[in-house]
């Protein structure tokens, strides 16, 4: 199947710092996919100018994974890297393959629901469970704030067994509280699935699964299935071939053609300012904290739900009694990143962190840490930043599927969701949500 080009103009990535990229070879990677294809290549860990400079000549910059930076780009982009003394070697292809059957209505790239058909769904599934389920609006997204018919409500479900006082936005609640997002990236599309597919358990298996009505009964699960509904219009608007877009779609900053928008995860009023101040880098935080409408939402969503439970000073904890517990979802790395991001040194609570991510590690296999852990590189004004540093709530960022094949890099073949990526994840959460009403007791 041949795929469009997508150019940098509508890319995303991560500007990293440190170590040197460039290795002296201009062999084309005979594995790699000729012409036009667009694939996802490996280098050492790019500096900040390198990063620039390939940015440059058409390249999205994708990812890190430790000592190594993902680009993303044709073969022809990677010979022409390649005179510039680089070695992109190639690890897979971006675009997976596309099921044979045909796809419903209000659905892109083999199944994945457009934002219309989020809202729908979410809206039917509230109405037809009164007693398990309340919809509430949380904000706007940027295009509404302006007045444009395009844009969105930013959505958010309580899932519980509805008593009275059940379900509000007061963070006084009888019950301990679970809260998710998914799609802040807005290319990361199988987060928003996974966290559908977790709507879904929770709700059908109220009353036949012992495990989920306990969970039900004892707690609230709040989830906000489309953090970025803006950016996600537009991943959907290539169809088959899903735009690579990382951002909001606040166009006021600059003239930056197809890479417009604000980082919405670099973006928090938490450790905020430390990331791109260019309005065309794809971690472009924003003008001033907190400046975009989706982040608004979430922040003032979660100060809603979660007590503050942690003091003024950085090296405060959370008591050992604090309760809930946040995740937000992204892509790719298989990863439990814990607090802080914006700095290396360890969070107050970093033990009972670890202690929590360990044990989801069990259902999923992925690694847990920090982001000098992980990733290797230091992101500030992150949401999980947020919760936990001004709240005090045991957060989490997942990192959901691995670097390359089918189920692989920010667009996984829709299959790979119910046969891999919702099923690894599913305990994962589920041990999460359990753990709210005491997340550091051990």
């Amino acid at each position: 199947m041949k795929r469009r080009l997508v150019t940098a103009s509508v890319a995303l990535g991560v500007v990293v710092a440190a170590t040197s990229a460039a290795t002296l070879t201009a062999q084309a990677d005979p594995a790699a996919p000729a012409g036009d294809v667009l694939a996802t290549w490996t280098l050492p860990r790019l500096t900040a100018d390198e990063a620039a400079e390939l940015e440059g000549l058409g390249f999205t910059l994708a990812h890190d994974h430790g000592d190594e930076s993902h680009i993303i780009g044709d073969d022809d982009l990677a010979a022409q890297a390649r005179e510039l003394g680089y070695d992109p070697e190639f690890l897979d292809t971006v675009y997976k393959e596309l099921p044979a059957t045909a796809e419903q209505e209000g659905t892109y790239y083999g199944g994945y629901r457009t934002v219309d058909t989020y809202e729908a769904d979410l809206q039917a599934l509230a109405a037809a469970n009164p007693e398990l389920a309340a919809l509430h609006d949380i904000g706007d997204s940027w295009l509404k704030t302006q007045g444009d018919p395009a844009g969105h409500d930013v959505y958010a479900v309580c899932l519980t067994k509805i008593n009275a006082g059940d379900c509000e936005t007061d963070p006084d609640s009888t019950k301990p509280r679970f809260s998710l997002i998914a799609q802040m990236h807005a290319r990361e599309i199988a987060t928003g699935e996974v966290a559908w597919r977790w709507i879904e358990k929770l709700v059908a298996g109220y009353g036949t699964d012992a495990q989920v009505t306990e969970l039900m009964d004892t707690t609230e699960i709040w989830v906000v299935p489309i953090a970025n509904p803006d950016g996600v219009d537009i991943v959907a608007s290539g169809g088959d071939d899903p735009i690579l877009q990382r951002k909001n779609a606040n166009d006021t900053s600059g003239n930056c053609g197809d890479r417009l928008g604000v980082d919405l995860n670099r973006n928090s009023t938490f450790a905020w300012g430390a990331d791109s101040t260019n309005p065309c880098s794809e971690t472009f935080q924003g003008l001033s904290a907190g400046s975009e409408p989706e982040t608004r939402a979430v922040e003032d969503w979660l100060r809603a739900l979660h007590p503050d439970q942690r003091g003024e000073s950085p090296q405060d904890p959370a008591p050992d009694d604090a309760r809930d517990v946040f995740i937000t979802l992204h892509s790719y790395g298989e990863y439990i990143i814990v607090p802080f991001g914006y700095t290396s040194d360890a969070a107050p609570n970093d033990a009972g962190l670890r202690a929590l991510g360990a044990a989801m590690a069990q259902s999923n296999g992925y690694f847990v840490g920090t982001n000098d852990d992980t990733v290797g590189y230091s992101t500030s004004g992150t949401t999980d930043d947020m919760a936990y540093g001004e709240l005090g709530v045991a957060a989490f960022t997942y990192e959901i599927g691995p670097d390359s094949g089918n189920c692989g890099g920010f667009f996984p073949a829709f299959t790979c969701v119910d046969d891999n990526l919702w099923p690894e994840n599913e305990g994962a959460l589920m041990t999460a949500a359990q753990a709210a009403a005491a997340p550091y007791a051990g």
